[in-house]
């Protein structure tokens, strides 16, 4: 009996220190996800990438706007000379992604010439292989990743081990602005980053 006794206490504290153990890894990656992508940097290079992002009819989402007029910013501002913009067609309905980026883009007067889409992604991980293949073929090497904040560190590991030379250019402005939904953005991407680092996709 004493020894069924000890042995139940050392599985209560193996389990404990294992639970604190997860419980420690998913915060301090929490953690570093936020800082990652509130992280100021400035840098200059041949393309921005635009991650996809829902759209209404022919007009982008709140979200997907967001991330279109950082784009345009870089682009007017000469730290791009290229917009390439991913993201497939979510609904029947629906223009792609891409598509609607681009129109968007032109209307605030970025040069047709200078933009570059992929309409196949559904993923983030897709989104990053097409434009990459997009890019090689104009002889692009260097991108800045635009995104909401809270995606940047996924997204800017997903390109990185897709081999390219990429940095984070995060929203400045997000549409996740109360405490409740950057909580439940920061799940969600603490989610997937174990996903993408455990499966690489």
């Amino acid at each position: 009996m004493l020894n069924y006794k000890i042995l139940k206490k050392w599985l209560f504290l193996i389990s404990l220190a294992l639970i604190s153990a997860l419980m420690l890894a998913i915060a301090s990656t929490a953690f570093s996800i936020y800082s990652y992508g509130n992280s100021i940097n400035h840098i200059k290079a041949e393309a921005a990438i635009v991650l996809g992002a829902a759209v209404w009819g022919k007009e982008p989402s709140p979200v997907f706007r967001e991330r279109i007029n950082h784009a345009i910013n870089l682009y007017k501002s000469g730290d791009v000379s290229t917009i390439i913009f991913t993201g497939g067609v979510g609904e029947s309905h629906e223009l792609a992604e891409a598509t609607v980026g681009k129109d968007y883009a032109i209307a605030q007067r970025v040069k047709a010439d200078n933009i570059l889409i992929e309409t196949q992604s559904r993923t983030t991980y897709q989104n990053l292989k097409n434009a990459l293949q997009v890019a090689s073929v104009h002889r692009l090497t260097k991108f800045l990743i635009v995104s909401d904040p809270l995606h940047m560190k996924r997204a800017v590991l997903m390109a990185r081990n897709l081999g390219m030379d990429a940095y984070p250019s995060p929203t400045p402005t997000t549409r996740y602005r109360s405490f409740l939904s950057q909580m439940e953005f920061l799940m969600r991407e603490t989610y997937f980053y174990f996903v993408y680092l455990i499966f690489k996709i």
